[in-house]
């Protein structure tokens, strides 16, 4: 595996902008996979942020140890987390302030609208559960250094989020397999 990644590594370099491994995969193979995603993100230049795509965020114990492993132990710049479990389950990632926490905003999967569209009190307004992520991630970003992923195949979701958080870091997947269109996403994202 770690040869694999090398190959994409020492072919695409001088291209990317980041790298995101899935942890998942290499969670998958057990000690050899998490071998391969270490060497992976030491082999990577230092020049190269790299996201590790993981989608954590539990009581507040258990995120100390995932934010812990993957920012100290791994070395990733950032790191994908899921707000479900609000503030304090996120506050350990925040508090690596030279580090990104992506929160899940408006993902990119067919099944984000089973909640992510919810309409839900907030500010005496019904809004769709997406945006009032994306105004709590608002208000904690102290440390500037929270992010949003909102996929590519919502794209009028995307607009509304950039344009009513513009100064956020967005990270947008789902162009290509999953359907979202790469003109759309680079005029709203």
């Amino acid at each position: 595996v770690f040869d694999f990644n090398k190959a994409i590594i020492d072919a695409t370099a001088d291209l990317v902008c980041a790298y995101k491994p899935n942890f998942a995969f290499y969670e998958a193979m057990g000690n050899e996979g998490f071998d391969a995603l270490k060497r992976t993100v030491e082999y990577i230049p230092k020049v190269i942020p790299i996201i590790a795509d993981a989608k954590r965020g539990d009581i507040v114990n258990t995120s100390k140890a995932y934010a812990d492993a993957i920012f100290t132990y791994f070395g990733f710049d950032a790191a994908t987390v899921s707000p479900y479990l609000g503030f304090d389950s996120l506050e350990p990632f925040f508090q690596y302030q030279d580090k990104c926490a992506f929160i899940l905003c408006r993902t990119s999967n067919p099944g984000a609208v089973d909640f992510q569209s919810l309409l839900c009190e907030f500010d005496n307004k019904k809004l769709p559960l997406f945006e009032i992520v994306a105004m709590k991630a608002s208000q904690w970003n102290t440390h500037g250094n929270i992010g949003l992923v909102v996929g590519a195949t919502y794209p009028e979701e995307l607009k509304l989020i950039r344009q009513s958080h513009p100064d956020m870091p967005l990270l947008i997947p789902g162009i290509g397999a999953q359907g979202g269109d790469l003109a759309a996403t680079i005029r709203y994202g």
